[in-house]
């Protein structure tokens, strides 16, 4: 039986702390780091992390909506973000750290829009949110070396985790 599987593109900051979240679900095939919505054609790591290439860090989900939905998805995603933040993430800071859902279709437009609204509503954050809702571009695959970073470098993995500030934001707003 051949498998219907989709696309989801999230950027949450460094994309390093943006894998695991995903990554231990049922139905998620894969979780790729990359980069997306920049100007510049095959980046590297360097290019990106100057600001100058427009891109975001970004991952890649490649997923079953039959066993896991894409609402659920973001839902993972807004738990990760301080989506009331536009200069990046946490201590990440500058262009490529932005948060930003990229949509690959109406429907995950319509859902990302309403799941914003959502959490705009909701009164969890005091400021607005600020997380933008973009068409998904060209996707470039990062490094070999930033993939399954948690995994390969647990301990630099941890350490820049608890450094971030991150977790203490999500223990203090989820």
């Amino acid at each position: 039986m051949e498998k219907n599987l989709h696309i989801a593109t999230f950027a949450g900051g460094c994309f390093w702390c943006m894998v695991k979240p995903f990554d231990q679900w049922d139905g998620i095939e894969s979780v790729i780091s990359g980069y997306m919505g920049g100007h510049l054609e095959n980046p590297t790591y360097e290019d990106v992390k100057t600001g100058e290439s427009g891109h975001y860090e970004v991952v890649q989900i490649t997923y079953d909506p039959s066993i896991f939905s894409y609402e659920k998805l973001l839902e993972i995603f807004w738990q990760q973000i301080d989506p009331t933040d536009e200069g990046g993430q946490f201590h990440d800071r500058g262009s490529s750290y932005r948060s930003a859902i990229f949509y690959h279709d109406d429907e995950q437009k319509e859902a990302a829009e309403l799941s914003k609204l959502e959490l705009a509503s909701s009164g969890k954050f005091q400021k607005p949110i600020v997380t933008e809702i973009l068409p998904a571009q060209t996707f470039y695959k990062a490094e070999e070396y930033h993939q399954d970073y948690y995994k390969k470098n647990k301990a630099e993995y941890l350490e820049d985790r608890q450094k971030s500030g991150r977790d203490e934001f999500i223990k203090k707003h989820w």
